[in-house]
């Protein structure tokens, strides 16, 4: 029995121009800048005082148990704080709070000294004033992976402080998603 001919368009191969490359630190770091991602401030106080980083890795990772993901550099100066704390709060940053993400980013600051604003809830966590959002959670786990850890945290309580559109991050700049 002889099938019906399919009238298809021909298949046309497009040639390939490109080079592939060993994934170095410069090749890796040109990828992902091209990766858009959403920018959170991490804050978190062991006892020794407040401390806060911007953040791009946010993931999430489980419904049931509601779990989420980020990564943190072992030589960031947070890293002491996060890899002893029980709890941490991840403030979400609206697309006008650049300033925010960048006061968090920048090493050798007091991040929390004027002009940020910040309290603490009342299970001790510090909370930027400003942040629309923002979620606490109980820290499970830490697990050491190249250069980073990777902190898998389960959510407790979400506050919403007012409707935002989320600040990203997105080559090299923070920007804002355009809606189609």
């Amino acid at each position: 029995m002889s099938l019906p001919a399919l009238n298809r368009p021909a298949l046309s191969v497009v040639p390939d121009h490109s080079e592939e490359r060993i994934v170095d630190a410069d090749v890796y770091k040109s990828v992902f800048r091209r990766h858009a991602a959403g920018v959170v401030v991490i804050t978190a106080d062991a006892g020794h005082g407040p401390v806060g980083f911007t953040a791009t890795s946010l993931v999430s990772v489980s419904l049931l148990p509601p779990l989420v993901s980020f990564a943190i550099a072992t030589s960031a100066s947070s890293w002491p704080t996060v890899s002893t704390t029980n709890s941490l709060v991840i403030n979400f940053l609206s697309a006008d709070q650049d300033a925010i993400a960048g006061r968090f980013a920048t090493s050798g600051i007091d991040r929390f000294a004027e002009p940020t604003r910040w309290s603490r809830l009342a299970s001790g966590e510090p909370v930027l004033d400003d942040a629309p959002s923002y979620l606490r959670a109980q820290v499970e786990h830490r697990f050491a992976v190249g250069d980073h850890y990777l902190v898998v945290a389960r959510l407790s309580t979400h506050t919403e402080r007012r409707e935002h559109e989320s600040l990203l991050y997105h080559d090299g700049h923070y920007a804002k998603a355009h809606h189609v």
